[in-house]
């Protein structure tokens, strides 16, 4: 074969193999997984409904929520109406409603009796995370809980405000400014406690000494974050709550607002009940 034929074939056997080489690699690439198939080969994390309590407002989750998403987490915190036990659970119930997927709901003080109450027939709510709340049993109520046991300051701070109703007169209890820091939020800065009593959202007597139902905590897992300088829920009430329910414990050195004081717990113990129930 002369020098020129032969190197013609030679260089079109290099392109054949070029070719082939070339639609190998590329059916590799195509078959191998990208980033976001890897992440999602995981499924979505949970929606994590947070449930704010009496004396405060979703605000009080700020810095939850900013560890929460920067872990890849959708959050929503509605707020709670504060005003009855049953209609506040059936609020938080009808939010619920509009979230698919699964979900952790978690809450702090009263609203521990909402999501109780508000979790029961959400065959997606996959965890209850008590957070310094009420964990009550069928017929009890946050102020009947929160006597049960010593350690509460709350009714002594406790300014009594009636508003109007259809047909008579319900009654907020608001926690005096002067006691606010010292009984509900002790170890945040006395200039941010100040901005938070004077902007508190009230609980209602009807709400706080209103029946809890059926209880959530007995077919979905819970998990109860208690802090031990508490002065609104006794930690012995806590304990004793988390024990009834079955509940995986951690105690931390904090005022009733652990959420805010300790954001970066919080954000551990909801992590925790996702990674036991994912």
């Amino acid at each position: 074969m002369r020098v020129p034929a032969l190197r013609r074939l030679l260089t079109a056997l290099a392109a054949v193999v070029l070719i082939v080489a070339g639609a190998v690699s590329a059916q590799a690439t195509s078959q191998r997984p990208t980033q976001a198939e890897r992440a999602g080969a995981k499924g979505p994390k949970p929606t994590v409904v947070l449930v704010h309590g009496a004396f405060a407002d979703a605000s009080g989750f700020d810095d939850t929520i900013a560890l929460l998403q920067k872990s890849g987490f959708p959050v929503l915190a509605p707020a709670n109406p504060l005003r009855d036990t049953a209609g506040d659970a059936a609020y938080i119930s009808s939010f619920l409603d509009t979230i698919p997927g699964p979900v952790i709901l978690a809450a702090h003080s009263y609203g521990g009796v909402v999501i109780t109450n508000a979790a029961r027939g959400h065959a997606n709510v996959k965890a209850l995370v008590y957070l310094g709340a009420f964990a009550p049993d069928e017929g009890e109520s946050a102020l009947q809980l929160a006597q049960q046991f010593p350690g509460s300051e709350l009714g002594t701070a406790l300014v009594p405000r009636p508003y109007p109703l259809p047909g008579g007169e319900g009654t907020d209890g608001y926690i005096a400014p002067e006691k606010f820091r010292a009984v509900f939020a002790a170890d945040l800065p006395a200039s941010r406690t100040r901005l938070m009593a004077a902007t508190q959202r009230p609980g209602s007597v009807e709400g706080l000494s209103g029946g809890s139902g059926a209880p959530a905590w007995k077919s979905i897992p819970s998990w109860y974050l208690i802090p031990t300088q508490d002065k609104v829920i006794p930690p012995a009430a806590q304990r004793f709550m988390a024990k009834r329910a079955g509940s995986r414990v951690t105690e931390i050195r904090s005022s009733h607002v652990v959420m805010m004081s300790h954001p970066d717990a919080t954000a551990r113990i909801i992590n925790a009940a996702y990674a036991a129930t994912r």
